[in-house]
């Protein structure tokens, strides 16, 4: 029996009772399917790690659907706060200090001082997360370092039976996952590239926003690790053109590519493709390999070139 269920108030409602009651329910979100459990259940959280094979020293996100529910979860400030009424909801996740030591949540933070919050930009992640009345803790709902899932079936490809619900919503629209920004200190830092671009955050907050790449062997927020989001095949990033056996994935004007990410090098439709074309190329019995074209770093650039650097890293 398929654990993928259609998005009705039924399902939601039983995806919300799943979740209060330690269970762990795949739902999508605007970035990549979540694996969420609720964060006060340590119990629960452990299944997450468990399903993944994710190692417990890397954080989890919490997803919240109210800011004014988040002074309540996280110590805040007027930067915090306007910054979440800016761009929330949306692929923003922000680093702040834990307002308790509630061990609770301990595991969902890693055992960190700080907590990482966003609060996604899609009806169904919102509708369940208010139902549940619980802040969900939700990483991308696929095995550790593998491609991240877009849709639901890539979610049962990936971890099977693990997870007892899969709510399908269809295919997510920004495609990568959401930009990290940790608020902590004086200088906001970005620690990890994602849906909401670092022109964006320093319009707004009229700063120089520093990027930081972490200590991968200690990550202080999600996807530091150097091996990430990879596909099965070894992938060749930066191509001009493809070498003998490998699937060539191009962007912009390239003639002979297999698939091209976006034709016209728009970025935007380029993140949305890019973990369903790894997917893709992966399946490709005919190749035994997998190159990628150049992808410029602004705007989502930044965040693609972040997922494939991770993906084609050699351990």
């Amino acid at each position: 029996m398929s654990n993928i269920y259609d998005v009705s108030e039924s399902n939601l409602n039983l995806a919300a009772e799943t979740l209060k009651s330690g269970g762990l329910v795949a739902f999508p979100t605007e970035t990549v399917y979540g694996l969420g459990a609720n964060v006060y259940l340590s119990d629960a959280v452990a299944k997450i790690f468990a399903a993944k094979e994710r190692p417990k020293f890397d954080p989890l996100i919490s997803h919240i659907a109210d800011i004014d529910f988040l002074p309540e979860y996280a110590l805040t400030d007027e930067r915090i706060m306007a910054l979440g009424k800016k761009f929330w909801p949306g692929p923003l996740t922000i680093v702040m200090r834990r307002k308790d030591n509630n061990p609770a949540i301990d595991l969902a933070c890693s055992g960190l001082e700080n907590i990482a919050v966003r609060m996604p930009a899609h009806p169904v992640a919102l509708e369940l997360i208010r139902k549940s009345g619980i802040p969900i803790v939700a990483p991308s709902a696929n095995r550790f370092k593998s491609i991240s899932p877009t849709t639901a079936h890539h979610v049962r490809d990936s971890l099977g039976d693990k997870v007892d619900m899969i709510l399908d919503g269809g295919q997510c629209s920004v495609g990568v996952e959401s930009t990290i920004i940790d608020l902590t200190g004086k200088q906001a830092v970005m620690l990890r590239a994602g849906g909401t671009t670092l022109e964006a955050l320093e319009d707004f907050l009229n700063e120089k926003v520093l990027i930081s790449h972490g200590n991968p062997n200690l990550p202080s927020a999600p996807g530091q690790l150097l091996k990430h989001y990879a596909p099965g095949k070894p992938l060749r990033i930066n191509a001009t053109e493809r070498k003998d056996g490998e699937f060539y994935i191009g962007f912009g004007k390239i003639s002979d590519s297999d698939i091209n990410l976006s034709p016209n090098a728009d970025l935007e439709e380029a993140a949305s493709r890019l973990f369903a074309y790894l997917r893709f190329a992966d399946r490709q019995e005919n190749y035994s390999g997998i190159c990628m074209s150049p992808i410029p770093e602004t705007g989502l650039g930044l965040a693609i070139n972040d997922r494939i650097r991770r993906a084609a890293y050699k351990e």
